[in-house]
């Protein structure tokens, strides 16, 4: 059985730093990216970034880059995504997701296996 499993939401004050962790099981990790997406309410899902396992190459959506880091622990079969300077509008749900392929986009589609989702909240 695949599984996505997030953990590391919280509250934060802006300027602070959150660490997400998506833990994977069930099928070859190596085989997949890796992406993290967020919804804040009334709003549309959001890529925000991604990591091709087999080569370490990442992607990062313009209005995160500088601030957030994605990560790959392989012996844990574990992506973190390291979230600093965060501002109230990063306030979402944070999801990873699975895709099997090499394309290291985050156009929803791709992703065949999707996490339970990680509350993640700035206040101002």
């Amino acid at each position: 059985e695949v599984q996505l499993v997030e953990s590391g939401g919280g509250l934060v004050q802006a300027g602070g730093s959150l660490r997400l962790s998506c833990a994977a099981s069930g099928f070859t990790f190596d085989d997949y990216v890796i992406g993290w997406f967020r919804q804040a309410p009334g709003t549309e899902r959001e890529g925000v970034s991604c990591i091709r396992r087999s080569d370490g190459t990442t992607y990062y959506e313009d209005s995160v880059k500088g601030r957030f880091t994605i990560s790959s622990d392989n012996a844990k079969n574990t992506i973190y995504l390291q979230m600093n300077s965060l501002k109230p509008e990063d306030t979402a749900v944070y999801y990873c997701a699975a895709a099997n392929g090499i394309l290291v986009r985050l156009w929803g589609v791709l992703y065949d296996y999707w996490g339970q989702g990680a509350q993640v909240t700035v206040s101002s």
